[in-house]
């Protein structure tokens, strides 16, 4: 019933909302003498507010027609180049003659559209050839597709793999640091030669033992049995994937925004201060932030509970227990993070990352003796959350050279970066070497530290607290 109820509290309000967007209408039009007064200016943006925060965003779009090449504008086409039930394998096809790397970007499926990395992805364009999971709704995906569980996950990932050959680079962004991380276990002990060539892990939870959030802690307080009757429900039945057992993003959702709530509430009260002051620029950047992060979709209940029990209850992945299934021939394999020993290993964590803490990301190294130390690099960014890790300025500028020189290093079939690139963008060393990361920051880590400080110390004094991740997406 929880479903049923959540779109029964949706459906009653509709009127209200109608009701606000008529009068922010009305207040915003300039032939309403009232729109140029404070009294207007207001109405206009409660009602605003009040139609947002009721309202169901649907998925988003890419919206990347071009990116910026040598100084040129390149043309982009989306091309779906793999379908499946519960994915299509999406390529931003670049009209240039470029011999980049080939760049698998796996979105999580964690609530949000893979067109969260929309940031991502764009700041990658004009470097690599770039693909995309982009997963369905486990809703709209009907009952007789059958199941999906993170067998199944990973299952994708090797076709996919197989699909774009050898010299592939993987970049997972949080929860899918796991799948991806098992399929460089299982392709580097087949010997495959479409195994990865590198694997770049974002703030993914590789050992969630390592440092303790509100995430890791939840998922150990609690009994598996616990999840399945709270969070999980049966999809309604007039949706596409009707009875089918899903973890609504709705409920994933609120979960997020509570651990942020004071923020939240007072980036929309800043919302709402621009809009009364006509601050175009400011709303826009809101609207923008919240569009994306209010758009949600359900993740099977299967893949959510061997998740929340492979990953942060039993964490076999770091005990070296986890076997995957093949769901093609039900024959179980070991997965030995041991047998890595041709796949280069990139680990980025952000410092103020309340959801994969500092280290658990970085675990993965430890995991991985048999690689050798030259392929392995670490880089810990100072004065980011979750979300500024892959989007937002220090991504575009701190974290994507970084991760954009360290895939050319370990590809023997692209030439290293272009100069034409290097006066866009600086030539960042790399990394720091992963085996001293935990001892102390580098330099150029100390030095965004202390700006950092000056720069928040300044802001304290003259405005309210506001979402760290929501000001770097808004730059």
């Amino acid at each position: 019933m929880l479903y049923q109820l959540y779109d029964l509290y949706h459906a009653s309000l509709t009127p209200a909302r109608a009701t606000a967007e008529l009068l922010r209408t009305a207040m915003q039009n300039p032939f309403m003498p009232m729109s140029y007064t404070l009294m207007g200016r207001t109405m206009a943006a409660s009602a605003e507010v009040f139609e947002r925060a009721t309202r169901k965003f649907g998925r988003p779009e890419f919206n990347l027609p071009f990116t910026m090449i040598d100084g040129k504008k390149v043309d982009i086409i989306e091309q779906d180049v793999i379908e499946k039930p519960f994915c299509r394998l999406l390529h931003f096809k670049r009209d240039v003659k470029r011999n980049d790397p080939k760049l698998l970007i796996v979105a999580p499926i964690s609530g949000h559209y893979a067109t969260l990395l929309r940031g991502t992805v764009e700041a990658l364009l004009p470097h690599h050839d770039v693909y995309i999971t982009d997963w369905e709704d486990a809703r709209q995906v009907p009952l007789s597709q059958g199941r999906f569980n993170l067998d199944d996950y990973v299952a994708y990932l090797l076709e996919f793999l197989r699909f774009l050959g050898p010299d592939t680079h993987m970049m997972a962004v949080c929860q899918p640091a796991v799948p991806v991380f098992v399929v460089s276990c299982l392709m580097n002990k087949w010997k495959d030669k479409c195994a990865p060539a590198s694997i770049t892990l974002m703030g993914g939870p590789i050992d969630p033992r390592i440092s303790k959030t509100a995430v890791t802690e939840l998922a150990e307080q609690r009994p598996l049995k616990w999840f399945e009757q709270t969070v999980c429900t049966d999809v309604p039945f007039y949706y596409p994937g009707a009875h089918r057992k899903v973890y609504p993003g709705f409920v994933q959702l609120s979960g997020f925004m509570s651990m942020n709530l004071d923020r939240h509430v007072g980036s929309h009260m800043k919302f709402f201060q621009h809009l009364v002051q006509s601050d175009g620029d400011g709303a826009d950047g809101h609207r923008k932030f919240y569009n994306e992060y209010l758009a949600v979709m359900d993740l099977p209940a299967e893949f959510y509970l061997q998740t929340v029990e492979i990953v942060f209850q039993k964490h076999l992945l770091p005990k070296r227990q986890m076997k995957w299934r093949d769901p093609e021939t039900d024959i179980l394999h070991d997965v030995d993070p041991h047998d890595i020993t041709k796949t280069a290993i990139l680990t980025i964590e952000g410092e103020l990352d309340d959801i994969s803490a500092d280290g658990q990301t970085l675990a993965a190294h430890a995991l991985t003796p048999n690689l050798p130390d030259k392929m392995h690099a670490h880089h810990l960014q100072m004065d980011v959350g979750h979300y500024g890790i892959f989007n937002g300025r220090k991504w575009r500028e701190m974290i994507m050279p970084r991760v954009r020189h360290f895939i050319r290093e370990h590809d023997d079939g692209v030439d290293k970066v272009p100069a034409a690139d290097l006066k866009l963008i600086p030539d960042l060393k790399a990394t720091t070497p992963w085996k001293e990361s935990k001892a102390k920051p580098t330099e150029q880590q100390t030095a965004d530290k202390k700006a950092a400080s000056k720069k928040t110390a300044h802001k304290k004094k003259s405005s309210p607290k506001f979402l760290p991740d929501t000001a770097e997406a808004a730059e």
